[in-house]
Parts: structure tokens; C-alpha cells; sequence
């Protein structure tokens, strides 16, 4: 996350010491109740940052942005809690998972709404950082099976969440401007701001764990994913389009005015 480089101690309180507290929380809750409640951690591929693919549960941790430190905190923060006090815990450490609810400042979304606005005439330029970082994208409705799988098991355990294949921030674009129509190298720019200060140059999961324990296996492909996500922002662009050609305002983030 390249904003965490900037607000890094306010990552470590939200992201760290955040998860610690909802532990801790979590811990008393169970001992008063004398019920057995299952508490889901969410992990980031990010905390394998440099450490060479395909990443899985074993992995050594190499992060690289104060976001991705502060998800290895909260990582063990995780483990310690469900050793020492004999709670249902487990991480799950998903790889990049996207559908177009994604957030905009997440490279995908940026770019599939960058690209509907384009179409429609909305937007000029696309702004991106490293256009050859690696990434393993899935669909978030794939993910969250898995993370509800997670919690059905008779034990806890941490497990490793990916499709398997890796493409590039191009690779995305590629596909994400042929399905909107777009021929991209006309809009697109690299803006230095978006560089990280320390990059992860390539992520690509090895979900062997969860295949074979959870059941689990991804269902909706890279194409389909893209596919989606630019079909639902070249109609959020239209929808602008035509509250424009009625009067209204619409700020940069869709938002109307009037």
C-alpha cells in the first residue's frame, strides 16, 4: 500500500494494534460467555512482499510497506492468541481479491473506472505507478467461500488463498481496455507518486493447503473477473454521463451534485 509509507504509524495503530485489540476483545468474550466463538483474521499476500514465488503457509515473511509489517504483527498477534489461550483462530492470508464493489484507490478498480469514464468522454488521463508488478487476482466471492470454510473446520489453522497465476498491472490493462474498447496508450501516463519506495515485485500463491484440506478451488477465472469489473464501470460511467447531460454535477469519484 503505497499511502502506508506516508501514514505509517497510523497503519501500525489501525492494522496492528488494531487486530491486537479486537484479539483481546475476542479472548474475554469467550471466557465470559463459556461459548467456543471462531474469529477470522484477514492476512495479506503483502507479507510475503520480497520472498520469492509461488508464496505459501511456510514462506518466510519479507515485508515490504508499513501496511504489509503491521498485517505480520497481526499475524502472530493471531497465532500467540489461539496458542496461549487455546482459541479458534485462523489467518487467512489471501492473495489480491477484487469484484467491482473493489475500492477505487486499489490499481484494479483505478483502472476499470479510469476506463469507463474515458469512454464516455468523463476523464483524460489515467495515472499509474509500476505498470510490471506481479500479481495473483481472484474474484473476492471466490475468497470469502474460502474464508467461511475456514471457520467450519474442526481445528484452526492458517492457509494460503490464490488462483495460482500471476499477471502483471499491464497484463490487467490490457485485457480491462479490450473489454471496454479503449486503446489505452493514449490515456494512460506513469506518475512517479504511485511508485513505492520499497516495491513487491511478484506475488503468486500456492493454495495446495486449502485445495486439499478446505475443498476449496476458485471457480470464476482472471477474464471473467476483468470482464465484470469493467462492464460495471462502463455503465456507472453512462449513468454519470446522463446525469451530466441532465444538469447535474459529478465529481472525480462519481459522487453528484445538484
Amino acid at each position: 500500500m503505497r499511502v502506508s509509507f506516508d501514514q505509517a504509524e497510523y497503519t501500525a495503530d489501525i492494522v496492528a494494534t488494531g487486530t491486537l485489540r479486537l484479539l483481546e476483545a475476542f479472548r474475554d468474550y469467550a471466557q465470559v460467555s463459556e461459548r467456543e466463538p471462531r474469529f477470522y483474521q484477514a492476512g495479506s499476500s503483502e507479507m510475503f512482499g520480497a520472498s520469492p514465488p509461488p508464496q505459501n503457509e511456510t514462506t518466510p515473511f519479507y515485508p515490504r510497506s508499513p501496511y504489509a509489517v503491521s498485517k505480520v504483527a497481526a499475524h502472530w498477534y493471531a497465532v500467540n492468541q489461539r496458542e496461549a489461550h487455546n482459541l479458534f483462530i485462523c489467518n487467512g492470508i489471501l492473495f489480491n481479491h477484487e469484484s467491482p464493489r473493489r475500492g477505487e484507490t486499489f490499481v484494479t478498480r483505478k483502472i476499470t473506472r479510469a476506463l469507463g469514464r474515458i469512454k464516455f468522454g468523463l476523464q483524460e488521463k489515467l495515472y499509474l505507478g509500476n505498470l510490471e508488478a506481479r500479481r495473483d487476482w481472484g474474484h473476492a466471492a471466490d475468497y470469502v467461500r474460502a474464508m467461511w470454510l475456514m471457520l467450519q473446520q474442526d481445528s484452526p489453522h492458517d492457509y494460503v488463498v490464490a488462483t495460482g497465476e500471476s499477471h502483471s498491472v499491464r497484463d490487467f490493462l490490457d485485457l480491462a481496455a479490450s473489454f471496454a474498447g479503449i486503446k489505452w496508450k493514449s490515456y494512460v501516463e506513469t506518475d512517479p507518486r504511485y511508485l513505492r519506495p520499497t516495491e513487491v515485485d511478484f506475488l503468486q500463491g500456492d493454495a495446495t493447503n486449502a485445495r486439499q484440506t478446505l475443498g476449496w478451488k476458485p471457480e470464476i477465472s482472471f477474464e471473467e473477473l476483468v470482464r465484470s469489473m469493467v462492464e460495471s464501470d462502463v455503465e456507472l460511467a453512462r449513468q454519470e454521463q446522463t446525469l451530466l447531460q441532465a444538469g447535474h454535477q459529478i465529481n472525480p469519484r462519481g459522487r453528484v451534485h445538484g
